[in-house]
C-alpha cells in the first residue's frame, strides 16, 4: 500500500486533489489509519484514478464521472456519454464563434473610428441620374439582407427585360431619424426613362454634394463605417440633407471579403 504522498507522486496528482476526491466520494482511500488519519492507497486504485483523469480530460464534470463510475460502464454507455459531451462542445464552439465575431467587429469598429481621416472621406459631386426603383418599409435595420435581395431581384429583373443597367446598384435609406419603419429602395441606374409597372418606380435621383467613404468586406461591420463617417461629418462641419446611399461597387457572392461598398450622404456645410 502507498501513503497518500507516495500515491500522489506515483500518479502525478496533487495531494489536495486526492483529498478532494475522497471528500466527494470519487476515489476513497483503501484504508485510513484510525490513530494517525493517514490515507493509504493500493496500486489497483491507479486504474480507477486513470479513468477519472481520462474522463476529466474529455471535459466531463466530476459529477458525471462519479455517476459513470458508480455503475458498470459498457461500450454503449460510454459512447452515449461521449456523444452528449461532443454535442455540448459543438454548442460551446458555436457560441464562442458568434462571440468571437462580435469581438472582431468591435475591434474593427474601434480601428475605423481611430483611423477615419480626410484620406478616407471625400466630398464629391454626384450627378443626377435616372433610376428604376423597388421599395419597401422595414421595421428596423436588423436583417436587411433578404429584403434587399428581393428588391434588387425585382428591379434588376425588370430592367434586364426592357432596358439595361448602366452602373452599380444603389440602396437608399429614407430614415426620418427614428430608425423605425424605414422606407428603403433598391435602385438600378438606367440611361433613360422606362415605363413604370406595379412595384417599380422610375424617377430622376437627385445629385449634389456627397460625403463619401468606402467600406471593404462583408456587411457585418458596415455599421462601424457608418458611425465613423458620421463622426467625421460632425467633426468637419457638414449636415446631412438627404437619404443615405450605398453604392455596391464590387459584389462577388463567392468572396465577401473582396466586397467594396461606397457609402454616400448628401451634405451641406453646417
Amino acid at each position: 500500500m502507498f501513503r497518500i504522498g507516495d500515491f500522489s507522486r506515483l500518479a502525478r496528482v496533487p495531494i489536495k486533489t486526492l483529498r478532494y476526491y475522497d471528500e466527494i466520494g470519487l476515489l476513497k482511500p483503501a484504508r485510513v489509519d484510525a490513530a494517525t488519519d493517514y490515507r493509504y492507497y493500493t496500486a489497483v486504485q491507479l486504474d480507477r484514478l486513470n479513468r477519472i483523469l481520462a474522463m476529466k480530460d474529455l471535459g466531463l464534470t466530476l459529477t458525471q464521472i462519479k455517476r459513470a463510475l458508480g455503475r458498470p460502464l459498457d461500450a454503449a454507455a460510454l459512447r452515449e456519454m461521449l456523444n452528449r459531451r461532443r454535442d455540448e462542445i459543438a454548442r460551446d464552439m458555436q457560441a464562442a464563434h458568434v462571440q468571437l465575431r462580435r469581438v472582431e467587429a468591435r475591434l474593427q469598429q474601434i480601428e475605423l473610428e481611430d483611423n477615419m481621416t480626410t484620406q478616407n472621406v471625400v466630398i464629391k459631386h454626384v450627378d443626377a441620374q435616372w433610376v428604376a426603383s423597388a421599395g419597401d418599409i422595414v421595421p428596423n435595420y436588423d436583417n436587411l439582407g433578404p429584403v434587399f435581395d428581393r428588391l434588387f431581384g425585382q428591379v434588376c429583373g425588370y430592367v434586364g427585360r426592357v432596358s439595361r443597367q448602366i452602373g452599380p446598384g444603389i440602396a437608399l435609406y429614407r430614415d426620418d431619424g427614428s430608425m423605425q419603419n424605414v422606407p428603403v429602395e433598391a435602385c438600378s441606374p438606367i440611361a433613360e426613362p422606362i415605363p413604370e409597372v406595379p412595384g417599380i418606380r422610375v424617377y430622376r435621383l437627385e445629385g449634389g454634394s456627397m460625403a463619401s467613404t468606402l467600406h471593404h468586406g462583408p456587411f457585418d461591420t458596415l455599421s462601424a463605417t457608418y458611425a465613423a463617417l458620421m463622426k467625421w461629418m460632425t467633426a468637419n462641419g457638414y449636415r446631412v440633407v438627404g437619404p443615405a446611399r450605398e453604392v455596391y461597387l464590387s459584389m462577388d457572392p463567392a468572396a465577401p471579403a473582396s466586397w467594396v461598398t461606397e457609402i454616400q450622404f448628401p451634405v451641406i456645410p453646417a
